[in-house]
């Protein structure tokens, strides 16, 4: 028969209580450093989502006086063909279509983001890991 680890011979001379006490302060601890864990990846997700977020506005706005000055030279030439009036409506109805594919594809990206799924899940399986000691019992 082997002798017994450091850890066997604690739990034979500890009574229940302190055991429980000791489980209970390290779940509490592992807690802790599970809801710190999430606010540090929220954290940085929030700030890499910041940064790209003023990138994409910096970049929105200079695609937009492109498209403007795009859109009056368009209007321009088709004021050749069909006078300017018409040639505007023309434009006008192009972007409208545009918007409205942009708006579309926009909010099924929004849809797919996701918090901090990793933690998140973590968290959800410490309470069915209880009650699933519980029912062992």
């Amino acid at each position: 028969m082997t002798d017994p680890t450091p850890s066997e011979q604690r739990a034979a001379n500890s009574s229940l209580g302190e055991l429980v006490g000791e489980v209970t302060r390290d779940m509490s601890t592992l807690m802790r450093q599970e809801l710190t864990l999430a606010k540090a990846e929220l954290k940085d997700s929030a700030s890499k989502s910041a940064k790209g977020a003023g990138l994409l506005g910096g970049a929105g706005y200079a695609a937009g006086m492109v498209v403007l000055f795009l859109s009056l030279a368009l209007w321009a030439a088709l004021a050749q063909l069909m006078g300017y009036a018409w040639s505007g409506v023309v434009v006008a109805v192009v972007w409208a279509i545009v918007a409205g594919i942009l708006y579309a594809v926009g909010r099924g990206e929004l849809k797919k983001v996701e918090g901090a799924p990793v933690t998140a899940e973590t968290l959800r399986e410490i309470p069915e890991a209880f009650s699933r000691n519980e029912e062992n019992r």
